[in-house]
């Protein structure tokens, strides 16, 4: 799969601990976003989907924490679908940080993500129109 985005966030103040440094559980909200900017991107907003029955739910998460992003940053989160199944899809995310005009990696995560029914939050197969936009 070649589909990709990259989605740009500042850090603030509230995003990290009496250090200056991102509270390491800020890294999923980070890439929650991401992954939500992601779908909009292709057309699909995540209230609509729940119009239709349909959530996205994270099933597993893998993080590796390479270094330490710092209040006031400009992130960058690139996100890529790694692969795609009926009813899941696989996003390796990775966040990065610009220091002395270099790209630096700051954390990476492989994101297992199911598709769900909304009721009763049993498996159910991404939508094709959906599965058609991440195909392109």
């Amino acid at each position: 799969m070649s589909s990709s985005q990259a989605f740009e966030l500042r850090v603030y103040f509230e995003d990290t601990d009496a250090g200056g440094v991102v509270y390491n559980a800020n890294y999923l909200k980070f890439y929650e976003r991401a992954r939500t900017e992601f779908l909009r991107s292709l057309g699909f907003e995540q209230d609509d989907l729940l119009a239709q029955n349909i959530v996205f739910v994270v099933r597993n998460i893998n993080i590796d924490f390479v270094k330490a992003a710092r209040f006031n940053e400009i992130l960058i989160v690139d996100s890529k679908i790694e692969s795609l199944k009926k009813a899941s899809l696989f996003f390796n995310q990775e966040i990065y940080t610009k220091r002395d005009g270099q790209n630096l990696l700051v954390n990476k995560a492989l994101v297992k993500v199911v598709c769900v029914n909304a009721d009763s939050f049993t498996p159910t197969a991404i939508p094709v129109d959906i599965i058609d936009k991440l195909n392109q």
